[in-house]
């Protein structure tokens, strides 16, 4: 009896293993051609790009476990592995891979005639704007027959490329020309009460920014202009590497607009050249406002397009420096923000998720992308600031 029992079992567990062998082969099999109907839909991606993995597929028998982003900031070949669940609900690994490219050229100056003066010694290409959105140094040249010691105009090029080999041209005249001198020109003005009377509704209010230029200003009198909010340069980067500069009305200022009751925000003049940088300026700036009502953003005006060549950043190293220092003073508390010409806005910097402060001197903007402030002028008139003219903002709340 135990014999046969014995042999009842052995069958049992023959049968049984057959069975759990066969399973297994069926479900490998499964898996095995699983892999083969997943179709990529590229395997070539721009460098900084922002997408994620269902981005780069087309089509699989089956759903992601999970949809992460894809770091695409460094050049090169890059392995995806990552798993899904497919319609037998069974779970699939695979990989593939995809190159990193960087296909855009330098951005260059577009300037169609270049005034230079007689006998300049400095280097011509540096004049010029160059830069690029992924290699901080591109190679700027000025190329064609030119002589800077001989008053004349020159049919030239501006050349630039990238380390991907990405090349931008431009031609422009060089005009060399004796000493310019300096012609004082009448310049309009932009009355306050006109842009209230234009644009002030339920929706906006509207300001000035300021800085030492204002002179000593009449708080009362702003006030009563209509003014209802200012935003106050706290201070400028000495230089490249140079320190902080307070400026100089700063206290003068924001005593001034705390005392009537106007509330403010503060701007820093920045001349950063690394994340480190930007972080030690926002500590700076939250340093100066400690004991001061600030309700407005802390804004990061970076400006300095003309020396662009001498910061040796690339447009995505600016775009992460400047959120390096907008993120510094959120974790402290207050809110930030990135100002910035339409021009720039539209070609240099990457998206930031933060507001804008947006600069565009005109009746009525065409920039598309989204801002909280909207620096219309730079002539402005307002009662109380006699000496000298000012920016005129729209906020919208």
């Amino acid at each position: 009896m135990k014999k046969k029992l014995f042999i009842v079992f052995a069958i049992i567990v023959v049968i049984c293993g057959l069975f759990i062998g066969g399973y297994l082969g069926y479900r490998h099999y499964q898996v095995k051609n699983a892999l083969k109907i997943v179709k990529i839909k590229t395997k070539e991606v721009d460098v900084y790009s922002d997408i994620r993995l269902a981005d780069l597929i087309e089509s699989l028998n089956g759903k992601l476990i999970d949809n992460p982003r894809i770091d695409t900031s460094k050049l090169g070949q890059k392995a995806i592995n990552f798993s899904y669940i497919n319609d037998d609900n069974i779970k699939v690994d695979y990989t593939f891979s995809i190159d990193i490219v960087d296909k855009t050229p330098p951005i260059i100056s577009q300037i169609e005639v270049y005034n230079v003066d007689l006998f300049y010694e400095g280097d011509l290409s540096k004049k010029l704007f160059c830069g690029d959105n992924y290699d901080p140094n591109p190679v700027c040249r000025v190329v064609g027959n030119y002589d800077l010691n001989k008053v004349g105009k020159y049919n030239v090029s501006f050349v630039a490329e990238d380390s991907s080999h990405n090349i931008a041209s431009h031609d422009f005249i060089l005009n060399v020309q004796e000493k310019s001198k300096g012609i004082a020109s009448k310049t309009s003005t932009t009355d306050f009460s006109s842009v209230v009377d234009n644009y002030k509704n339920a929706n906006t209010k509207i300001g000035i920014d300021i800085s030492h230029w204002q002179g000593d200003i009449d708080f009362n009198e702003v006030k009563k202009a209509g003014v209802e909010f200012a935003y106050i340069r706290v201070g400028r980067g000495n230089g490249i590497g140079g320190g902080y500069v307070l400026d100089s009305k700063f206290i003068q200022n924001i005593e001034g607009f705390n005392a009537v009751d106007i509330p403010v925000g503060v701007y820093f003049y920045s001349y950063a050249n690394s994340y480190s940088d930007a972080i030690n300026e926002a500590k700076w700036v939250l340093k100066q406002i400690k004991k001061y009502d600030v309700q407005l953003e802390i804004v990061f005006d970076w400006e300095n397009w003309s020396l662009f060549q001498d910061f040796d950043l690339s447009f995505y190293n600016l775009t992460k420096m400047a959120e390096s220092f907008i993120l510094e003073v959120e974790s402290n508390g207050y809110e930030g923000m990135l100002y910035s010409s339409k021009n720039y806005l539209e070609n240099i910097w990457y998206p930031i998720s933060h507001p804008i402060f947006l600069a565009h001197y005109t009746k009525k903007t065409d920039y598309e992308g989204k801002y909280k402030v909207w620096q219309i002028c730079n002539n402005g008139k307002v009662s109380g600031i006699d000496d000298n003219l000012v920016d005129i903002d729209i906020r919208y709340e």
